[in-house]
């Protein structure tokens, strides 16, 4: 009840903040948003409550599924978009989608604080998040020194029949784990060699992340591969018994946003992806729900202290050449590895 109380209060008072930001943003609206996004239900429910506080009338329709899914989606309505805005996904995804016309371009009004990594050099998506991928554990289970230190410990023989992962295709986070594992390698041959002998010891595959999470509160043994701001997330906002270690050479996924070329609903599109992105709104968003903001710009002191507390040994990705090969990767995985078991 404390937890509910304190979360709509710092909604009541974030409504104030952003919707002070954009002049006019009082009084009686009509209209419609249609979001498609893999945030999860907390960060969708929140942020359509606020934004229709802000904009009384306006209805946001927010439909939480994978990255793929929505990538999916949007293609299979391309001649008849149904939706505004996808807001999350690695931005591999969105380079696709620019590439085949998906996106419309659209220049926010921050578009200088983000670096040109960061952004589509046509404004047709931009980068919101960084987010560290990591080995996920039960913390009632295991201590951070306890589970592996390095990617490669997963294929230690201890932790055969003890991973638990969160069903591929269908999630960018996945999807990225697999692209980077082949990455990593010496060669892409070695990279398949590893992904083989990772999927020999996973023992359970998900449908989806609230049921990943909940199978491993269940089996404390189990461990996963996953984003370090959700574990945090869970643990901190819905109770979850997590922790994550984050691995040298650990894939940073880049998250982003774009506005759907065609969309139903153009100008109000347009509002939500200004009012996710403020600055207030992306302190918000650490405090609330841990994830990394992109923008250059945004005043340390609004920022949690663990950001610039943080130490990430990133892995060095070239996105581009990872966009191309990241269908042609995911379906030899498909084929060679997961359905060879």
């Amino acid at each position: 009840m404390l937890q509910t109380t304190i979360r709509m209060l710092t909604l009541i008072i974030l409504t104030g903040l952003v919707a002070s930001c954009f002049p006019g943003a009082e009084g009686d609206y009509h209209g419609r948003v249609v979001v498609y996004s893999p945030h999860g239900p907390d960060v969708l429910r929140d942020y359509q409550e606020l934004f229709e506080a802000a904009y009384p009338g306006v209805q946001v329709q927010a439909l939480d599924m994978g990255s793929q899914e929505v990538y999916s989606r949007i293609s299979s309505e391309q001649r008849r978009p149904q939706a505004d805005v996808w807001w999350g996904a690695p931005t591999t995804m969105f380079m696709q989608a620019a590439e085949e016309g998906l996106l419309e371009p659209y220049r926010p009004t921050w578009a200088d604080a983000v670096g040109e990594a960061y952004r589509d050099p046509e404004d047709r998506w931009y980068g919101v998040y960084r987010s560290p991928l990591g080995i996920l554990y039960n913390n009632r289970h295991y201590t951070g020194d306890q589970v592996p230190q390095t990617w490669d410990e997963l294929l230690d023989p201890e932790w055969h029949g003890r991973i638990a992962l969160r069903r591929p295709l269908p999630s960018g986070t996945m999807r990225t784990f697999i692209g980077a594992m082949i990455l990593r390698a010496e060669t892409v041959e070695h990279g398949f060699d590893w992904l083989a002998r990772f999927h020999a010891a996973t023992a359970d595959y998900l449908e989806n992340p609230q049921m990943l999470f909940d199978h491993l509160k269940r089996r404390e043994d189990r461990i996963s591969v996953w984003l370090m701001p959700d574990a945090a997330l869970q643990r901190e906002r819905n109770g979850f018994p997590f922790d994550c270690h984050v691995p040298p050479e650990t894939p940073v996924l880049i998250e982003g946003i774009a506005l759907i070329k065609d969309g139903p609903n153009p100008d109000w599109g347009r509002k939500f992806y200004e009012f996710v992105t403020t600055s207030e709104a992306f302190a918000h968003q650490a405090e609330e729900y841990w994830k990394i903001p992109v923008r250059e710009d945004i005043e340390p002191a609004l920022l949690p202290d663990w950001i610039a507390s943080q130490e990430v040994d990133a892995l060095a990705i070239d996105w581009e050449t990872f966009a191309e090969q990241e269908q042609a990767w995911c379906d030899r995985w498909a084929r060679e590895v997961y359905r060879a078991r």
